[in-house]
């Protein structure tokens, strides 16, 4: 849809397809799983130091609000909720006015950070700084050896995973890597414990048992990462080696996960409804 480090007309290309407010730095979308973001030099007087850290790894967003204290409303609670809102985080530089804008990339909110700056009458006001991952920047996965899922009980997991989407405040960006991390092992464990030793797929026994006994499946995001998939319960099936080679290399690769997406909303559903009854 758009090529990184191309430009585009905001009217044009972006407001007039997809909607969203046209004048905000944080434009979400009513009929698109999309949350628009621009940034630029414009926002630095008024408190807002986008830009990356620690290399290409993750840029600090800041939220929006002119006058006093920013809050969690509008689009500050949009970019916050996103993961469980199944929207996607398109970010924008704005090259200057009545100048296009060009793609930085689709990116994942992984924490927030309270900050200080001046608002527009130059008064000192608390600020929201959003840490954004690229998400096509791979998530590696790994549950230790010794952990013992059949030890675990699947409603806890469920719980934990589900609010694990939401990006906790953390006290500085240098956190941000690692609560990504943290939560990606989370949603595993449960999708995991989910498949209770079954392909999610064909509903197969795992083909063999780790060395801490427990059935060896693999995770994968039903839509990738790198085409908009989010890191959410809902998005990821734990499935056989053959079967993630299939989806991934196979002619019926894109019916499989339609299929897989349709099998998971419905395990998804029936917990829901277990969870009411009890």
């Amino acid at each position: 849809m758009f090529v990184v480090g191309e430009k585009y007309s905001r009217s044009k290309d972006i407001h007039d397809k997809f909607g969203g407010n046209r004048q905000s730095g944080i434009a979400p979308c009513a009929s698109h799983p999309y949350i628009f973001l621009f940034t630029g030099e414009s926002g630095e007087s008024y408190g807002y130091e986008d830009g990356w850290h620690d290399g290409q790894d993750i840029f600090l967003y800041t939220g929006e609000g002119q006058i006093g204290d920013m809050e969690f409303k509008a689009g500050n609670k949009a970019i916050r909720d996103h993961v469980k809102n199944g929207k996607q985080l398109l970010l924008f530089y704005a090259l200057g006015k009545k100048k296009p804008v060009k793609y930085v990339g689709e990116f994942e909110c992984s924490s927030t950070v309270w900050g200080n700056g001046p608002d527009k009458k130059g008064d000192n006001r608390r600020t929201i700084q959003f840490n954004l991952h690229p998400v096509a920047s791979e998530i590696t996965y790994h549950v230790e050896e010794d952990t013992s899922l059949s030890e675990k009980n699947i409603t806890e997991l469920r719980s934990n995973a589900l609010k694990s989407v939401f990006p906790p405040e953390t006290a500085d960006w240098h956190q941000s890597k690692l609560i990504r991390r943290k939560r990606s092992n989370i949603i595993k464990e449960y999708v995991l414990k989910r498949a209770n030793g079954l392909c999610e797929l064909t509903n197969t026994k795992a083909p063999f048992f780790k060395n801490n006994g427990e059935p060896y499946l693999e995770v994968h995001h039903i839509n990738r990462l790198s085409d908009g998939g989010l890191d959410h319960p809902s998005n990821c099936a734990a499935i056989s080696p053959n079967s993630h080679r299939e989806i991934h290399f196979g002619i019926n690769g894109k019916e499989l996960d339609q299929k897989l997406s349709t099998l998971v909303a419905q395990k998804e559903l029936m917990l829901d409804k277990d969870l009411l009854v009890d």
